[in-house]
């Protein structure tokens, strides 16, 4: 006997990012007819194009947490601090400010790791499914990831992380600097220690975006590019539609999944969907002299580093701001001065003429997406706050949305996630 479908709707996704993208792709695996509107074009720079590429089950701290609250403090006197607090005299600004303090407990962090383990498991299986069905498209490489530490103060913080890890039923490997260095045989690395986690995995964005973007157009989802949403109209308590310029685009179920642009939607049926940019950066290395097969993360540089077919990205750095998409070269020469600290064989004249991308990740005040059904209408799914996991989360959060338009159980616990959470 097949497996009974739910009855179709009329789902509209708001954002072509990879969240978007996962959702719009579940949703029209159950039959529903599926819309997705997006504010740039077909082949736009999304912010998870130039995404580390990490499926990382790892990483379940939210950034909200003591260790990122005394970075940010020291990250004041320090523009090429990893993590950058550029503070001003914002009320929304310090608003979210606030609530980050306020969310950056330890007994915090001590119930949201369990839920972002599960969500990003659930993601893992998700890409296991995918490159099943699209081994080109979606390549998978599960050589685990490596935290690289250079200092014995950086080696502790990851050991208590490990701890963790462990009593979370994670499986993990404590290296020192010998054992950690066999596993990348040609790769001279100046560390005292790693901890290499066996369940996370790497991808190269472009080709999963690309893929699914290919996938929607063969399952007959209505592509509309370059159409941003001003705003929901809404009757009561549903809402009947987005307005685009081209006109209204009506339907059954509405998901919110626009990346920093949430916000501003939200408050269209009086939802506070508290979000703020956090501005990466990365570049690649077309040729690199040497190149891990596994994805690693430079501890105290907070570098991710992965290889990508025969490039190796460098993906880093986190500023809080606002939608500003400048560049800081003060930034990006923070990041090439520390990869050779930890790669000896790296030096400057690797990184002469690269062009750096940036991305604006959007992160919530507690670190934890926003992701679920909202009271303020009764047909609206929110999807959106992954921070710096949009890659790692979308395959999970792409099959709760479709869940919960279908009205079964989500397969993971969602209820920290609710987006009004701070209504």
């Amino acid at each position: 006997m097949s497996a009974r479908l739910p009855p179709q709707k009329q789902v509209v996704v708001i954002g072509g990012g990879i969240a978007g993208l996962a959702c719009a792709w579940y949703a029209a695996q159950d039959g529903h007819e599926v819309t997705l509107l997006d504010r740039g074009g077909a082949g736009g720079d999304r912010c998870s194009l130039g995404n580390a590429g990490m499926i990382v089950p790892s990483h379940f701290i939210p950034l909200a947490s003591p260790g990122a609250v005394m970075t940010g403090l020291l990250s004041l006197a320090n523009a090429r601090s990893p993590l950058r607090v550029a503070p001003r005299l914002d009320p929304q600004y310090l608003r979210w400010c606030w609530q980050f303090l306020c969310a950056a407990r330890a007994s915090r962090v001590a119930i949201a790791a369990p839920a972002l383990r599960d969500l990003a498991l659930l993601s893992r299986r998700g890409y296991e499914a995918l490159t099943l069905l699209w081994p080109q498209g979606v390549p998978l490489a599960e050589h685990g990831a490596l935290t690289l530490a250079r200092s014995a103060h950086g080696l502790r913080e990851e050991h208590r992380t490990a701890k963790m890890a462990q009593r979370l039923g994670m499986p993990v490997e404590v290296l020192d600097g010998e054992a950690a260095a066999a596993l990348e045989p040609g790769i001279d690395m100046s560390i005292v220690g790693a901890v290499r986690y066996p369940l996370d995995a790497h991808t190269v964005p472009q080709r999963v975006v690309a893929t699914l973007i290919a996938a929607l157009e063969d399952a007959g989802v209505d592509l509309r590019w370059n159409a941003e949403v001003t705003g929901l109209e809404h009757n009561g308590s549903r809402v009947s539609g987005a307005l685009t310029a081209a006109g209204v685009v009506g339907g059954d179920e509405f998901v919110i999944a626009s990346g920093m642009w949430s916000a501003a939607l939200a408050r269209d049926i009086d939802l506070p969907l508290p979000l703020m940019s956090g501005k990466g950066y990365s570049f690649e290395l077309r040729a690199p002299r040497v190149r891990p097969h596994a994805c690693a993360l430079l501890t105290e540089a907070q570098i991710a580093v992965t290889p990508m077919g025969d490039s190796l990205r460098f993906a880093g750095t986190l500023e809080l701001c606002g939608l500003d998409r400048t560049i800081d070269q003060r930034r990006v020469a923070a990041m090439i001065d520390a990869i050779p600290r930890f790669y000896p064989q790296f030096g400057p004249a690797d990184f002469a003429g690269i062009t750096p991308w940036v991305g604006l990740r959007p992160c919530t005040p507690d670190g934890l997406p926003y992701l679920g059904r909202t009271r303020r209408a009764d047909n609206v799914i929110v999807a959106t706050g992954h921070a710096m996991l949009g890659v790692t989360l979308a395959p999970a959060t792409g099959r709760i949305v479709s869940d919960l338009i279908a009205g079964r159980e989500p397969a993971v616990a969602i209820g920290l996630y609710r987006p009004d959470r701070y209504g």
